[in-house]
């Protein structure tokens, strides 16, 4: 096949590509210019952005004898991913970057371009696996090494994606076999460090950057039950289990810590309470997508059991999902849409019931569906109840 091998500058990347190569398959290396602002350029960034990426992704495909590209999406980086990301906070939200990069950057806008120039496929660095099934049909499983699985945040990915995605390092016991056949391979980049989320804001500081972006006023900070306890100097700072950093003059009754409940951006207000009230046992999610075709009970909206998962690196929980329709058939609706909407039996809202309640649980975020090792789908996290928190 023709392979488009995507090249952060990192080992996975490389090592993938190489494997590419090894199994001969007509590579081509490219790098992504994903970002024009200067913190990420230097030497010491966090991110993934910075010019010496850049030439240690040169210097791989120099080694595996593939040629090397840069193309910028610099601009659909900042209105795609780095925009969303803002506007997402400013509503009270807090946004998964890394899953709207890989949905509308290395997946969208990369794969859309690799197809127009005549490439098969889009090979990556994911530590995640593309199972075909007997009809021919991709289905996105997790890794080998569960460790390192990246499935989650590939969980975005559709039908379509699927059929044009390699993931070569799928059956990799460990990272450190990895940086070890990148040894072996002679290339550079075997023992450089990880980068670290989020790539665009280059100093981890993350609220002063968003200060910088977003209009802060102070307001107020109130308990469960409505009572002002302390003050904040912008509701689009906190996120929901959020602890530091709170400031509050009057403690609790009980002596124990407050941790942040909610945010309310149109009131200003952030709400506080003691930690049991984090605990969710119900999730709705909107802008729901599934990870190759729909399994039979997404289209008659019959519930199915599955685990839950609303972090990358988070444990998956035990839970029961279902579709709740919201619109007549054919109707254009966020929800349900792309590829993966086909067979819903109309657009709408996934509602997830889980069995062992998750804690911190915050609008804004991905929840991704699994069963066994297979990706189902995903959905952006609308709103999260606490029966506890209800029944106040």
């Amino acid at each position: 096949m023709r392979v488009l091998a995507a090249m952060s500058g990192g080992v996975d990347s490389a090592v993938a590509a190489a494997r590419a190569v090894e199994a001969g398959h007509d590579v081509v290396g490219v790098h992504l210019a994903l970002s024009r602002m200067p913190g990420t350029l230097r030497t010491g960034s966090r991110g993934c952005c910075t010019i010496e990426d850049s030439r240690d992704a040169w210097r791989a495909c120099d080694v595996l004898g593939i040629p090397y590209y840069v193309w910028d999406f610099s601009e659909r980086f900042k209105e795609d991913v780095v925009q969303d990301f803002i506007d997402e906070y400013a509503a009270g939200r807090t946004p998964n970057p890394c899953m709207r990069c890989n949905e509308r950057i290395k997946f969208a806008a990369l794969l859309e371009k690799a197809i127009a120039l005549g490439f098969d496929a889009v090979c990556t660095g994911h530590y995640a696996k593309v199972i075909t099934d007997a009809e021919g049909n991709p289905e996105l499983h997790r890794a080998a090494d569960w460790a390192k699985d990246q499935s989650y945040v590939l969980g975005v990915l559709t039908h379509e994606q699927l059929k044009h995605s390699m993931f070569p390092l799928a059956e990799t016991p460990s990272k450190a076999e990895v940086r070890a056949e990148a040894e072996r391979r002679g290339l550079s980049v075997a023992n450089k460090p990880d980068s670290h989320d989020i790539c665009f804001i280059p100093d981890g500081d993350t609220a002063g950057w968003l200060a910088e972006k977003i209009e802060m006023t102070t307001g107020d900070i109130v308990d469960e039950s409505g009572a002002k306890v302390g003050e904040h100097p912008g509701a689009n700072a906190f996120t929901v289990g959020q602890r530091r950093g709170l400031k509050l003059g009057t403690p609790a009754a009980d002596g124990k810590p407050r941790f942040v409940l909610e945010i309310r951006p149109k009131e200003n207000k952030v709400v506080v309470g003691p930690e049991a009230l984090l605990a969710i046992d119900e999730i709705r999610g909107i802008k729901v997508s599934w990870a190759g075709l729909p399994i039979a009970e997404v289209g008659t909206g019959a519930e199915f059991d599955c685990y839950a998962q609303v972090r990358a690196h988070g444990d998956p929980v035990p839970a029961t999902a279902r579709m709740e329709r919201t619109g007549a058939e054919g109707e254009d609706s966020d929800a349900g849409s792309g590829d993966g909407g086909a067979g819903t039996g109309g657009h709408g809202n996934l509602v997830v019931t889980l069995t062992e309640p998750l804690r911190g649980v915050a609008p804004g975020q991905t929840v991704v569906l699994y069963q066994g090792s297979r990706v189902l789908g995903q959905a952006t996290i609308d709103a999260a109840r606490s029966l506890q928190r209800t029944a106040l």
